[in-house]
């Protein structure tokens, strides 16, 4: 626009200046010097004239491509001006444009098409900017930490968010890969990573769930040996507690052989103890499909409460109710729910030992039951083991109550966690 302008100005200048200059002569001088410089003037005009298509216009043309590049305008063209050189230039400024054009609608479908990747994908992203704050994550890192979609985490700092498996994150190392157990017997694969937008390089996490797949592997495991055990030890000690019965009458006919009888009958209650213990095993692979019902959940917990009263109260151990005053009426199976309420309430007499407080609460919105104990507590390492099969803190635990409770809880599909809070009690929770 600068350049027309000068332009014009010239051209005023060029033509104005003769037609004065003519003027001039034509009333101090002869008629043919006025037509000289009117013929300098048509001159002037044409050369202007000449000059403006083959110089001017071209340059302007280019100057209007600089301002549709400047303003990312990718869909106009420019017009060719009849120059030969300047309409090579248009040629290929427009054939540039709509190369343009089509790249940046290729990168806007794969990024849409990578958004809808991402967005379905059961994986769980979290992309941080470069402050570490989370600038994007889909819909699976939302379920996966126990997030509404509602609950924006955009511009947060991983360790604030109300998830273990965050603040987990956070310890990851990039370019490292961990499993991670949390204390609700979830698993998950989570990887530290990056990569580069613009020159500048962007930290994700991918938080793959191995839940399902481990619980899978470890009952198939622990079913193999469970049932090659069972059926070796009960083979061998029914015959062994066969041959003991016949020694045993035997013995009981003859005279003062009251010491061998005796010893053959702890031979044979150990042989039945030994029976027991691998049938404990076998029913945890046994665990039958729940048989659905509406229950109201105050009345179940005040069941499993009398049923465990008499065993704490040995203990000096008291149990506090705190119930809603809305009972929530739950779709349970009753007979294994009161199983699994006796197992948490007895591992948490059992880390008491003596002298404490077991609290039994249950809320309405949302349908919860908590189990709180004032025992010894659970430490970190601890915590990420306890539902794995056989672990068991006791001397003589067998590592099968919380296996038991974690298959009839993902039977029901009810989520839960163990952990000792910053009350120094250890919560038992059941979301139901």
């Amino acid at each position: 626009m600068r350049l027309k302008g000068m332009f014009w100005i010239l051209t005023l200048l060029l033509s104005v200046i003769p037609a004065i200059m003519a003027y001039y002569l034509l009333y101090t001088s002869s008629f043919y010097a006025f037509l000289a410089v009117e013929g300098l003037i048509l001159i002037t005009v044409i050369y202007l004239f000449v000059f403006y298509r083959r110089i001017i216009k071209p340059l302007q043309v280019i100057g209007d491509g600089m301002d549709l590049l400047k303003e990312q305008d990718f869909s106009s063209r420019l017009r060719r001006v009849g120059q030969v050189e300047a309409d090579r230039i248009v040629d290929v400024f427009n054939k540039m444009m709509e190369q343009l054009k089509n790249e940046r609608l290729y990168v806007r479908e794969q990024n849409h098409f990578l958004d809808l990747l991402i967005n379905a994908s059961s994986l769980g992203v979290v992309i941080l900017d470069l402050d570490e704050n989370i600038q994007a994550a889909n819909p699976a890192a939302y379920r996966i930490f126990g997030l509404k979609q509602s609950e924006n985490i955009t511009g947060k700092k991983l360790a604030r968010i109300a998830s273990p498996l965050a603040t987990a994150l956070t310890q990851i190392k990039k370019y490292d890969s961990q499993v991670i157990r949390l204390n609700n017997a979830d698993i998950y694969k989570c990887t530290h990573s990056s990569f580069i937008d613009r020159g500048f390089q962007h930290s994700f996490h991918l938080i793959e769930s191995l839940t399902e797949d481990v619980f899978k592997a470890e009952k198939k495991a622990y079913e193999k040996v469970i049932r090659m055990i069972a059926h070796e030890v009960n083979n061998t000690t029914a015959g062994i507690t066969s041959t003991l019965d016949v020694l045993q009458q035997t013995f009981k006919e003859s005279e003062q052989t009251e010491d061998i009888s005796e010893v053959l009958q702890v031979a044979i209650e150990r042989c039945y103890g030994m029976s027991r213990f691998i049938t404990n095993f076998a029913d945890v692979v046994r665990i039958p499909e729940p048989q659905l019902q509406e229950k109201d959940l105050n009345q179940l917990v005040s069941s499993g409460k009398r049923f465990m009263e008499n065993a704490c109260r040995n203990r000096n151990i008291q149990i506090v109710m705190d119930l809603s005053a809305i009972s929530p009426t739950v779709k349970i199976d009753g007979a294994l729910f009161e199983q699994v309420l006796v197992n948490i309430i007895k591992n948490a007499a059992e880390s008491i030992e003596k002298d404490g407080k077991i609290y039994i609460r249950t809320s309405h919105h949302p349908v919860c039951l908590d189990i709180a104990d004032t025992g010894k507590g659970i430490d970190k390492e601890t915590e990420s083991r306890l539902f794995s099969p056989f672990f068991s803190t006791k001397p003589r635990g067998q590592g099968l109550g919380l296996i038991f409770i974690r298959e009839v809880m993902n039977k029901h599909s009810y989520s839960f966690s163990l952990q000792t809070e910053a009350d120094g009690l250890t919560h038992f929770r059941i979301w139901m």
